[in-house]
């Protein structure tokens, strides 16, 4: 469906207003965007931007994606793309965002993404969670502030996901199994807490690109503050990063030995997400990471 042509009048107003020279929209073309949002290139012949859309209740989320990019963005350590401004008009919400001009990278490329991810892990503050609540695809995602990282990822991360589980009707064992979880999750935290790492939050290998520079991209973000092994254990979802990536990232700020286990009780908060988002075949793999993690605490 085509958008209304007002929607088009408001994206070139925030684009005016944002650069300070009049814009139009003169041509706009479907791109890839994900399975949340619809995504476009706008472009006034000379000039271009990105777009995302979506429905004029998700503003808020378009809102929390900006800020999240600004705050990777004032790192200086990674690039994103700058958000220009979002808004609504009539039925649909927009996103304007900075357009950037993929190509391919090779070990170079992954070595920059490496050293960067861990130098932006450096910037910390004194509690876990962040400024606002934001959304992991378009799952609510709760940040609030929290000086146990423990508790929060038990009550705001597993928790929470298991909670829309259930109101999803995925009970039984699932539920069972994963209260469990939720009460040893202290034993997979021996030593002294994390610090609280600035993370992207949704670090999967669609979520990265190299511009035709060569130059790596991170976009899509899910920010929070939160141990940064929550960040790296994502990465090894879904098809991984490529190895030069890893040992750029190990060289620059290396990994304890317990990240080999902790990493599944992370990514059992990104597959139960896709469980409440996709359906209920990640069910059956969200039970053996839960199987496998209470055999690890002996339980």
């Amino acid at each position: 469906m085509t958008p209304p042509m007002d929607l088009w009048q408001a994206i070139a107003e925030t684009i005016t207003e944002a650069t300070g020279k009049p814009f139009t929209v003169r041509d706009h073309q479907e791109v890839g965007g994900g399975c949340i949002n619809r995504a476009c290139r706008v472009s006034d012949g000379k000039r271009a931007y990105f777009v995302k859309l979506n429905q004029s209740a998700r503003l808020d989320m378009f809102a929390a994606e900006a800020a999240g990019l600004e705050a990777i963005l004032r790192t200086n350590t990674l690039r994103a793309p700058r958000p220009l401004g979002y808004g609504s008009a009539g039925d649909q919400a927009f996103l304007v965002l900075e357009y950037l001009e993929t190509g391919h990278g090779g070990r170079d490329s992954m070595v920059l993404l490496g050293r960067g991810l861990a130098a932006m892990h450096r910037h910390s503050t004194p509690h876990y969670g962040w400024e606002r609540d934001n959304t992991i695809g378009s799952t609510p995602q709760p940040n609030p502030p929290e000086q146990d990282w423990v508790r929060f990822w038990q009550h705001h991360r597993l928790g929470h996901q298991l909670e829309l589980a259930a109101a999803a009707g995925y009970g039984g064992r699932l539920q069972e199994r994963g209260r469990r979880l939720l009460e040893v999750v202290p034993a997979f935290f021996p030593g002294p807490p994390p610090p609280p790492s600035l993370l992207h939050g949704d670090l999967w290998s669609g979520n990265y690109a190299v511009l035709h520079t060569g130059e790596p991209v991170i976009f899509d973000p899910a920010v929070y503050y939160g141990d940064r092994e929550a960040d790296l254990a994502m990465t090894e979802l879904f098809g991984g990063f490529p190895e030069a990536f890893y040992a750029a990232y190990r060289e620059a700020w290396p990994l304890p030995p317990e990240y080999a286990v902790r990493k599944t009780l992370y990514n059992l908060y990104h597959i139960l997400n896709h469980l409440n988002l996709f359906g209920g075949g990640y069910r059956s793999q969200a039970e053996t990471m839960i199987d496998r993690l209470l055999a690890e605490a002996g339980r």
